[in-house]
């Protein structure tokens, strides 16, 4: 491996055996997590009220435009209220979004953004905050949720069976088209949603992506998002979102294995911070 991404790996206070061996082994990681200083009925109050915003989004103002916009065959124009929805659930749940590192980023050039994913305020956080024209890579099961699953495809969130691998290839073919036409992706690399405190291992296909479109990686640390709203808590509470943009890998000519340890190492660096 590079020097570059000794450097990377090292960069994180942990105790550095146990994390070198977890970053190149691709295994899950484990992080301290904050406690919100509100109580639990507080959070579980507010839990409901944040997916109450939602579906109040979603259909107020989600169902009429996809209805209108399929209706008048001006899919893409859905794009600028998605992006305005997104915004607007965040600051209903209470989040305040801040975002470092936008100036690594090349007005002129894609890139495939490469997170961590602990939380439901994740998607809408990088959708809205990347600072790039940006579609998504989102599980299946968003298909079969009203109005979210028939706009998805109007604003490039393209769903990928992971169970399925033909249909999983299928998906990423269709990501790839998109990159050409000039979007950056999002991808959360880990498949899923993680734990609080946790980084999963990593799955290949956004390195994939970035190979086959000659696109560099830009890895991506959402923090804060597993004790606001975290996987099976049942509870949420108001906080900062910090998404921490780090400097894009390049990609071409290099092994997927490879750079998917150096994106690891930057991610688990800034989450160790």
């Amino acid at each position: 491996m590079s020097e570059e991404l000794n450097r990377n790996i090292s960069a994180s206070p942990r105790p550095g055996g146990e994390l070198d061996s977890a970053v190149f082994e691709n295994r899950k990681l484990t992080f301290p997590v904050r406690k919100s200083n509100k109580s639990r009925l507080a959070g579980k109050l507010w839990y409901w009220w944040c997916w109450f915003a939602a579906c109040g989004l979603l259909f107020v103002v989600g169902g009429p435009s996809v209805l209108f916009l399929w209706i008048i065959n001006r899919r893409i124009w859905l794009y600028p209220v998605a992006l305005w929805g997104a915004k607007t659930w965040l600051q209903a749940c209470g989040a305040r979004v801040k975002v470092t590192g936008k100036e690594h980023l090349d007005a002129e050039r894609a890139y495939v953004f490469a997170s961590n994913h602990r939380s439901y305020l994740d998607t809408a956080a990088l959708f809205r905050y990347a600072g790039k024209r940006l579609g998504l890579v989102a599980k299946k099961e968003l298909l079969k949720a009203p109005v979210l699953g028939q706009g998805m495809g109007f604003v490039n969130i393209i769903a990928i069976d992971r169970s399925n691998p033909e249909r999983a290839l299928a998906s990423m073919e269709e990501a790839r088209r998109v990159m050409d036409a000039g979007y950056s992706f999002g991808v959360f690399v880990e498949g899923t949603r993680a734990m609080p405190g946790e980084l999963l291992p990593f799955k290949k296909g956004a390195f994939y992506l970035a190979l086959q479109t000659d696109k560099p990686i830009v890895p991506v640390a959402i923090k804060n998002t597993d004790w606001m709203m975290g996987k099976r808590t049942g509870v949420a509470y108001p906080g900062e979102i910090e998404i921490v943009l780090l400097p894009p890998i390049e990609t071409a000519g290099r092994d997927v294995m490879e750079i998917l340890v150096e994106t690891r190492a930057a991610v688990a660096a800034e989450l160790g911070r």
